[in-house]
């Protein structure tokens, strides 16, 4: 609950420190004392835009920090935070602190942390609900109604939410399957015609590097055939380069025994008919080995041509094209099991949907049943408050498929007539400033069981009644505080007499300078200014006995 509000130089107000309590307080004054100016303070911390107006005149600058404190810190607030990697400790106070110059700009601190406004605007309806004549925020907003009557209801929406996210996520599993098959699907015939030449060609790994081998060997016999069929044809002739040692040895052969040189010659020109022999034999192996088939070098030629033809075409390595031919066979494969897949997948879809439309009509069924109950429990409140005439309902609607989300099927909207025969609109679309103020109060009750913001502020929620009907008020505003906080701005001495606590606020001035201040009030000074807000300027004895038996009555 809010515990202590400060501010400097906020129009009026030069220096304030004000602590509250839980229960019931309520603020009073005479009209034009500056109670605005404080709930103008307490919007500056929630996220309000920064006014320079606010800024006292002669000051260059001015703040406003409020202080809450929690058993433990409300969800919201927490995981905003958390975001955030701000930490505060269990027990620590949570103090929003908001700065504007004279010249414009503002900043905002949270536990003295810098923060960004959104984020004030974002916890905000964690911390303060405040209603007012022209309230367009908090139950005013159809916005938030749904969740105010989910809240009333008890439940946690029946895994809605949990069913719409796995929903939602097998749709996108299909709708991505889908996409891929008819993608292969458009490249079939395609992928068919690759894989059918591919496979007519059957690559083989590395036999690029084999073929560019017997080829570069081909060409090389071809080029030395000539050569050695000339050396042949040298070699073998009768005029032969052996030929002639073999016959010049025979010669000598004949005549070494005559002197010892001629033996050495004759064994010498052996060792070369030996020699020449051996060199006509590797002539003989080197000329087989080099015999080509021109057919042979055709084909290996052709088929390394094709090979790297085929590669440029796929934009890889022949030794890629394997690969190629793996891959094409499966995507083939995928289009083909894809349809399957396809199958399985729309039917999980389909089971998931029909889970989320199952909870999402059980949720539905809750709503219309809680709707029920929460507008016969508003109604109980509405004659107490000079409301008789007016009817209340809870319209829950179902949406059409294409709104529909993770809170369900429904849209809910607070409805109000205020006329016998009248039709039923929104809150603030018929409803005067008192009248919005009295439903709000009334639907306040109806659903304080159920929590809301740890602090409620009612902004003149009595102008225009008094009485039975402010007795009324003050006693509904009493009960709505048990357990909790709420702050109240009246003018209704029935609602005063009601509070926990009371502050007056005053305004004085010197001549020169206005201030607006604001006083806690002990039991004689409330009896006082009961008194004053029952008699007006002078107050009189019998206005004070009438403050005593209102604050006896409580």
């Amino acid at each position: 609950m809010l515990v202590r509000l400060t501010i400097r130089n906020i129009v009026l107000i030069e220096a304030l420190d004000l602590d509250f309590r839980g229960g019931l307080g309520v603020l009073t004054g005479e009209t034009g004392a500056g109670k605005s100016i404080l709930l103008d303070a307490l919007g500056l911390v929630l996220g309000d835009r920064a006014d320079t107006g606010l800024v006292r005149a002669g000051e260059d600058r001015a703040s406003v920090a409020a202080t809450f404190e929690f058993p433990a810190l409300p969800a919201p607030v927490h995981d905003a935070l958390d975001a955030l990697d701000i930490e505060i400790e269990p027990g620590e106070p949570l103090i929003i602190r908001r700065a504007l110059k004279a010249d414009g700009g503002s900043k905002a601190f949270v536990n003295d942390q810098p923060v960004g406004v959104a984020l004030l605007r974002e916890i905000a309806p964690a911390l303060v609900e405040l209603h007012g004549q022209h309230d367009d925020r908090g139950l005013a907003n159809a916005r938030g109604h749904r969740l105010l009557l989910d809240r009333y209801a008890g439940g946690e929406g029946g895994g809605v939410a949990r069913a719409w996210a796995e929903w939602r996520a097998a749709e996108d599993r299909l709708s991505a399957a889908r996409e891929r098959v008819e993608t292969a699907q458009a490249d079939q015939d395609l992928l068919l015609a690759h894989l059918a030449e591919l496979t007519a060609l059957e690559p083989q790994a590395g036999e690029e590097a084999r073929l560019a081998e017997t080829r570069a060997a081909m060409q090389k016999g071809e080029r030395l055939s000539g050569d050695l069929e000339e050396l042949r044809h040298i070699w073998e002739g009768s005029d032969s380069p052996l030929a002639a040692l073999r016959v010049a040895a025979r010669r000598l052969d004949r005549i070494a025994e005559e002197h010892p040189l001629l033996a050495e010659a004759l064994s010498a020109l052996d060792r070369a008919v030996i020699e020449a022999g051996e060199a006509e034999d590797r002539l003989t192996a080197a000329a087989e080995a080099l015999v080509h088939d021109p057919l042979a070098l055709e084909r290996a030629e052709t088929r390394l041509f094709d090979l790297r033809a085929i590669a440029r075409k796929h934009r890889c390595e022949v030794d890629e094209l394997p690969d190629r031919m793996r891959e094409f066979r499966l995507a083939l494969d995928a289009i083909e099991g894809g349809e399957a897949e396809l199958d399985s997948l729309a039917l999980a879809t389909k089971e998931l949907g029909e889970t989320y439309r199952q909870r999402a009509r059980s949720l539905h069924e809750t709503r219309v049943a809680a709707a029920g109950r929460l507008d016969a429990a508003v109604a109980a409140e509405l004659a107490p408050l000079k409301l008789d005439s007016a009817r209340f309902r809870t319209a829950v609607t179902e949406l059409p498929e294409d709104r529909w989300g993770p809170h369900g099927i429904d849209a809910v909207e607070f409805l109000i007539a205020t006329n016998p025969g009248a039709d039923f609109a929104p809150l603030n679309k018929i409803a005067s400033g008192g009248e919005l103020s009295r439903f709000i109060l009334a639907l306040k009750v109806a659903l304080a069981e159920r929590g809301g913001a740890a602090t409620m502020i009612f902004d003149e929620i009595d102008r225009g009644v008094g009485g039975a009907v402010a007795s009324a008020i003050g006693e509904r505003l009493a009960r709505l505080a048990e357990g909790g906080q709420v702050l109240v701005v009246t003018h209704s001495p029935q609602v005063a007499a009601r509070g926990r606590t009371h502050y007056v606020i005053h305004k004085s001035s010197d001549g020169t300078v206005t201030r607006t201040s604001v006083a806690l009030l002990g039991t004689g000074e409330r009896q006082e200014e009961i008194a004053r807000m029952l008699s007006g300027a002078e107050v009189t004895d019998e206005a004070r006995a009438q403050a005593d038996r209102l604050l006896e009555g409580v």
